[in-house]
């Protein structure tokens, strides 16, 4: 049953995100964890929920169809520190794991606090980030001290002297100054007569035995999503393994590309064959192709016995001078259904002003009107140049090494 948060296409991807790295038997060993945790996919568009735990949906009050499909941002709130939102992104960016208390909301609004532990899921072939696994332990009550909480990165001595405080969960702590009177008051009015707010204004501190069951949840999950893999052959780890040496996109890149919602590839000019690296939904939608079926291979897939050989030869010339063209060539679905596409390449530098990749934009010819009045080739030079900004801002560490 479609959710009324996602349409039919983007369940597929959500559903395809398990099913594609593990077997059939995955989420009824997930099902086995008793403790609250979520699996997010940061290369679907919006870095979505594609699995939540039978101990999260009851902790949070929310149904599945509610949560699937959605970013984990719905259980933010008013009290919601946005300095812990900002390390929490900041580990996605670095692609590392997190432990840190937060404050949640629940479905009804109460506020509760849980110790979030987040770890990457690495792809053992190509090292690129799959899924991040987001554990919640319930702090209990009695665990909570009178004084600041704390929050640390994985492998950082968590004893170190912070002169901000980022787990404290006092009041004036949850305003963006202290001075400001005004949220102070919408801050006042959010107590009502269950008292429902007590549990923001207390300090907290997960206690060892609550951070021990986090990573042994995150251990214990991370476990099953290896077995289940090795089944497949498309192995995952929660270190990053690859021996090949390839540099996989980073997650803070894929993201922000997954913000375009035009169709089009990225592909890496500095590998053999120029392979394919990112691929839009759109995209993905478009052609019928899966994700895993698109990355590493070179866009000639997508011709076909009526493919006319100009339109490549004028492709092929202007990747030799490190020039932008626009084509009209025929290519193929996955289905073999045939569609006139309206192509165009351009090159992407990093911010050392180096071309990193090459961006290719498609639009079908027969839905070439888009609605809003603009025409196909604005759409294209929005796109790119949407991906422009996207890899110059996030490129160190992704291109800043590729001439």
């Amino acid at each position: 049953m479609e959710s009324s948060f996602c349409s039919a296409e983007r369940l597929s991807l959500i559903e395809q995100s398990l099913t594609v790295r593990y077997t059939d038997w995955i989420r009824e060993a997930l099902d086995d964890v008793q403790e609250s945790f979520l699996i997010t996919d940061p290369c679907i568009s919006g870095h979505p929920i594609v699995f939540a735990s039978s101990g999260f949906l009851k902790m949070s009050g929310f149904s599945k169809e509610e949560v699937l499909g959605r970013n984990a941002r719905i259980f933010q709130g008013p009290e919601t520190d946005r300095r812990s939102i900002s390390e929490i992104r900041e580990a996605i960016r670095a692609e590392k794991a997190l432990q840190i208390e937060l404050l949640n909301h629940r479905k009804d609004g109460t506020p509760f606090w849980i110790l979030f532990h987040l770890n990457p899921v690495f792809g053992e072939d190509d090292g690129r980030v799959i899924h991040f696994v987001a554990v919640q332990v319930p702090i209990s009550r009695k665990s909570r001290v009178s004084g600041s909480g704390f929050h640390c990165t994985l492998g950082e001595n968590c004893s170190s002297t912070r002169e901000i405080v980022f787990g404290s969960c006092r009041r004036e702590v949850c305003l963006d100054s202290a001075g400001d009177l005004g949220r102070a008051q919408a801050f006042d009015s959010f107590v009502d007569s269950d008292n429902r707010v007590l549990e923001a204004e207390e300090s907290c501190e997960a206690s060892d035995l609550e951070k021990q069951k986090a990573a042994s949840a995150s251990s214990n999950i991370l476990s099953a999503l290896s077995h289940y893999s090795k089944l497949t052959g498309k192995v995952v780890c929660g270190k990053r393994c690859s021996s090949v040496g390839i540099v996989p996109l980073g997650s803070s890149l894929i993201i922000s590309l997954g913000r375009i919602k035009q169709s089009f590839v990225l592909t890496d000019p500095h590998l053999p064959d120029m392979p394919i690296v990112y691929a839009s939904d759109a995209f993905l939608n478009l052609t019928g192709y899966a994700r895993h079926e698109v990355l590493g291979r070179n866009c000639r897939f997508l011709q076909g016995t009526g493919t006319d050989v100009e339109p490549l030869c004028q492709i092929r010339e202007a990747i030799q001078i490190n020039r932008a063209c626009t084509v009209r060539i025929l290519n193929y679905r996955k289905d073999r259904s045939s569609f006139w596409n309206l192509l165009h390449i351009s090159p992407v530098r990093n911010a050392s002003g180096k071309i990193a990749f090459y961006v290719g934009v498609q639009i079908d010819e027969s839905s070439k009107n888009d609605g809003q009045g603009l025409s196909p080739e604005m759409r294209q030079l929005g796109a790119v140049g949407a991906v422009k900004v996207a890899v110059r801002s996030l490129s160190v560490g992704v291109g800043s090494s590729k001439s």
